[in-house]
């Protein structure tokens, strides 16, 4: 079977010849031990759009400076209505906030502005020639945003802010929230016609910060939404639950989902892969290979992937994946002995 196939299979439910082996586009340089990894059946995850977005009455600029030795990039967003602004400091495939765009309570207007403008058009033909030009070793995936609340909690404003903003204006922050909902179903729209085979819905998702009751009543309904749009047309339906995920586990059960991805099992996190996949019997897991096991010798990668692969027997709703940035001088090493472990251990069907 080829890369993609593998991967496909599992989407189907079906068992593929081994497990299927993934990592992100941005975070596997070209070089003689990528081609190797390819060689063994690496599938590259190449994260794409199937529509575009236009804001025609709103301006951003962007520009680079230096504080204190770093470097960094300011950007405003100019509207109508008042003008928000942001300042970033690049770091590799990511960038790191310094200040968020939200500030002040004035900047709700210029928020729901910036949101009520989107103009979104269908882009599928561009989707079907990168498909075509990348071949049998890419899978493509398209994706619908972030969901609402997270977007304004972690992406606009931050924890601290958020905290205060719901406790003294909780109803400015659900007003936000509503138009966001109201402009994102046209997205649903858009990827459930698309010739997309997946999409991911939101995620980074963590108890800790949006908390049980919040994830019930703003994250899980949109799941709903979402797949009533992708379902009728065979589009799979995914979100990136990388942290703690037993105690919203029964919500999770319940929702409409297909996959979890970047699911990270202990010793990182808190669901083991035998207990997710016996607690969630309709959806697979496209896991995030612990990020901590990647500091210790190959020989132990190789055995950590040897555990994982028994633990998710029989292997027809599992996939590893890479979807955080392994050290540099680590990456190599690690992935050629997840490679070893499944071409030792992977080979399908599993015994239990």
């Amino acid at each position: 079977m080829t890369p993609r196939r593998r991967v496909e299979a599992v989407m189907r439910g079906d068992l593929p010849d081994r497990v299927p082996l993934t990592m992100y586009e941005c975070m596997i340089p070209q070089c003689t031990v990528e081609r190797q990894l390819r060689d063994d059946g690496l599938c590259i995850v190449y994260r794409t759009s199937v529509y575009t977005t236009h804001t025609p009455n709103v301006r951003r600029r962007s520009w680079p400076l230096e504080r204190d030795g770093v470097s960094l990039v300011e950007s405003v967003i100019e509207t109508p209505v008042g003008s928000v602004s942001e300042l970033t400091r690049p770091a590799g495939f990511t960038s790191w906030h310094v200040e968020k765009l939200f500030k002040r309570p004035e900047d709700y207007r210029v928020l729901r502005y910036l949101v009520e403008d989107q103009q979104f058009a269908p882009d599928y033909d561009a989707y079907r020639r990168r498909e075509a030009e990348l071949g049998e070793d890419f899978i493509l995936r398209a994706g619908l945003g972030l969901t609402p609340l997270h977007q304004i909690m972690i992406s606009w404003m931050g924890v601290e802010t958020f905290a205060v903003e719901w406790a003294e204006r909780q109803d400015e922050v659900l007003a936000l929230y509503e138009v966001m909902c109201q402009r994102q179903r046209e997205v649903y729209r858009l990827v459930g016609r698309s010739p997309a085979s997946h999409a991911n819905y939101g995620g980074n998702e963590v108890p800790e910060v949006m908390g049980l009751e919040r994830f019930a009543r703003y994250c899980v309904p949109l799941y709903h939404e979402a797949a009533a749009e992708l379902h009728p047309h065979g589009v799979l339906l995914g979100s990136h639950l990388d942290g703690n995920n037993r105690a919203w586990a029964d919500l999770v059960a319940a929702s409409p989902l297909d996959y979890i991805e970047a699911f990270t099992p202990p010793p990182d996190c808190d669901l083991g892969v035998t207990e997710a996949l016996d607690r969630w019997p309709d959806k697979f897991l496209w896991i995030n290979f612990p990020s901590s096991i990647h500091l210790q010798p190959p020989s132990t990668v190789e055995a950590v992937t040897g555990e994982l692969v028994r633990q998710a027997a029989p292997g027809n709703r599992f996939i590893i994946g890479i979807t955080e940035d392994i050290p540099a001088d680590r990456w190599q090493a690690s992935m050629l002995a997840i490679a070893r472990g499944i071409a030792r251990w992977g080979q399908l069907p599993l015994a239990g």
